[in-house]
């Protein structure tokens, strides 16, 4: 077990650049400055004070990143899809850096070979990686900005970019990245030393249809992660049909104009190469319009199961059959349709334990008119919708919901909801405007036991949820190593934000990097059980997948609320060993090492 100092302590500070007032910039800014001001714990957030709960950073920290759909008039499907974003520790510095996703013209493609052809690759332009600087000074002054260093790297993908995931599959110690596209996905090794390689033709077998999310996921449990990747529909750019929006207006088709296809899952050999299981696993006996993905193990049989949101049509839940083949069990475990039988536009999936029962539940982002769905695990990976119960459809039915996550906002103990929303159809009252399929995002709060209701709290989070935007990705970690988790969101035709939180570090957190020995380098999969004396533990795992088409940050997140004691935790690892881990100290960071905690039954 390693302890480390608290990076970086916030209570509630402004974010300014060094030489400029806040929220001026030029073209080469320097470090930012978090000035700390002391600030009274708030458990309950900002709900009753009117403060802030979020702040976008991303121009005043040097992230300068606008996507681009490349529309040219022509409605290809992918333009209105958009691009994932991901938060990962490339460098191993110890701090979370920048992956955004980045598309470009198909127009000019519209004469090519369809998916397939080579030429679906940009001249120009490239998905970009932000290296994190950020320090703290003798003074106790923290500064922070983020520097491209996407040519140094080798991480451009030029791809028509999709999404990503993240895991160290050759368990050097390091963070890979698996990426993907309309047309060929790309997988690259990190070497180490702060580049990477594309090792695509060597190590797996292609994939270059129109994949979307992705996950790393350990299903065979020999101690390397294995790879999942999710693919949307059969469509091809010789093929480009002509549909209308419900005004009457030329707008984009949607999924039912085109079949769908089966996802796919790639073995990790072991030597650094993967093999295709999709047939030898089950996983080609379902269609769908995939495009978000989720793992966890839904029935506690210490074997992770995956779960697919499809777009349209019925969604999959994959039970892992310990036999290296998984059976889709979504149709008899209530997790297929709604209540109403009806499948929905399944975009954005994250699962956690939001009532504190021990078991993964799993909430999707919908299209507007139809609502988000909470699906409530009974321990068995049996599942009932209990949105309705929760009032979580009257919140999303004005919205079409993408990336979303399950995370302690304010670290009282209880996980939360962020959802970043963006249309697909034109919005009718916002016809008139450039890109008409703007939605705000949502922040919405887990009042707790002991009825766990919700509060949609956007309309006082901050000024970044009063932004009409087009958002698709949202990945989730602590940017700044300040104990709160932060928000980083991908925008379809636009800015990158990251979402600087600004309330949870008052309250008391525990964050956990775990490594495997014996179970995978990285432990995704692993899951972490904080003991509390009353009872009601707080269950996490190591995941780095979730929301759509994005990677979020490794490392496992406890809030404690006004707890600054010593923890306790009990690991159950992929390997099969479960160990107890006691006196962690509260408000830091500590590393996990497999083979170090007191072994339990």
């Amino acid at each position: 077990m390693t302890v480390l100092g608290r990076f970086v302590s916030i209570t509630c500070g402004m974010l300014t650049l060094v030489g400029a007032g806040c929220g001026e910039s030029d073209n080469s800014p320097g470090p930012a400055n978090v000035n700390q001001q002391s600030a009274t714990p708030n458990p309950g957030g900002s709900s009753d004070t009117g403060e802030v709960w979020f702040v976008d950073i991303a121009e005043i920290t040097g992230l300068h990143f606008v996507h681009t759909t490349g529309a040219t008039g022509q409605y290809h499907f992918p333009e209105i899809a958009g691009s994932g974003c991901g938060l990962f520790d490339y460098d191993g510095d110890g701090d979370l850096d920048v992956y955004a996703v980045q598309a470009f013209s198909l127009g000019e493609l519209s004469n090519a070979d369809g998916v397939n052809a080579d030429v679906l690759q940009r001249a120009e332009g490239s998905n970009r990686l932000y290296r994190n600087d950020l320090a703290v000074g003798p003074d106790g002054v923290v500064t922070q900005r983020f520097v491209d260093v996407t040519d140094e790297s080798g991480l451009g993908d030029r791809g028509y970019g999709m999404g990503l995931a993240v895991g160290d599959y050759d368990n050097d110690g390091d963070l890979d990245l698996y990426v993907t596209n309309f047309g060929p996905n790309t997988l690259y090794r990190n070497n180490g030393d702060g580049t990477f390689t594309d090792v695509s033709n060597a190590a797996i077998p292609p994939e270059d249809r129109w994949s979307t999310s992705c996950a790393f996921v350990d299903y065979n449990r020999d101690g390397y992660v294995d790879l999942f990747v999710t693919n949307y529909v059969n469509f091809s750019l010789l093929e480009n049909k002509i549909c209308f929006s419900p005004g009457g207006r030329r707008d984009y088709c949607g999924p039912q104009s085109f079949d769908p296809v089966s996802d796919r899952l790639f073995a990790n050999n072991g030597d650094g190469t993967f093999r295709d299981a999709t047939v030898e696993a089950g996983i080609n006996l379902a269609f769908g319009s995939g495009l978000g993905v989720v793992c966890a193990d839904f029935n506690h049989d210490g074997w992770p199961d995956i779960y697919v949101a499809n777009d349209g049509n019925a969604n999959q839940l994959w039970l892992n059959q310990r036999d290296g083949t998984f059976e889709n069990v979504a149709l008899l475990a209530g997790a297929a349709y709604n209540a109403s039988g009806m499948a929905e536009a399944g975009m954005g999936v994250t699962a956690g334990d939001f009532d504190l029962d021990g078991d993964p539940d799993i909430f999707l982002a919908h299209l507007s008119g139809e609502h988000n769905t909470l699906l409530v695990n009974d321990g068995t990976a049996s599942f009932d919708d209990r949105t309705e119960q929760f009032a979580l459809a009257s919140m999303s039915w004005s919205y079409t919901g993408f990336g979303t996550e399950w995370a302690d906002l304010n670290n009282d103990g209880y996980v939360d909801l962020f959802v970043a929303n963006g249309a697909v159809k034109i919005v009718e009252q916002r016809v008139d405007e450039p890109y008409p399929y703007g939605n705000p995002n949502q922040l919405i709060i887990n009042l707790g036991p002991p009825n766990f209701g919700f509060q949609d709290v956007s309309d006082r989070a901050g000024a970044v949820f009063e932004l009409i935007e087009t958002s698709r990705g949202a990945a989730f970690g602590d940017i700044d190593n300040d104990g709160d988790i932060d928000i980083l969101v991908s925008n379809s035709n636009g800015p990158l934000r990251l979402l600087r939180n600004e309330i949870g570090s008052r309250n008391s957190w525990l964050s956990l990097r775990l490594v495997g020995n014996g179970s995978s380098r990285d432990a995704i999969g692993a899951e972490v059980r904080l003991i509390r004396p009353e009872g009601l533990d707080l269950v996490r795992r190591v995941h780095s997948d979730g929301s759509y088409c994005s990677a979020n940050d490794l490392r496992t997140h406890f809030g404690l609320g006004d707890d600054r004691g010593p923890q306790t935790v009990v690991v159950a690892w992929p390997s099969g060993l479960t160990e107890r881990f006691s006196g962690l100290p509260a408000m830091q960071q500590v590393d996990l090492h497999e083979g170090d905690g007191e072994a339990r039954p």
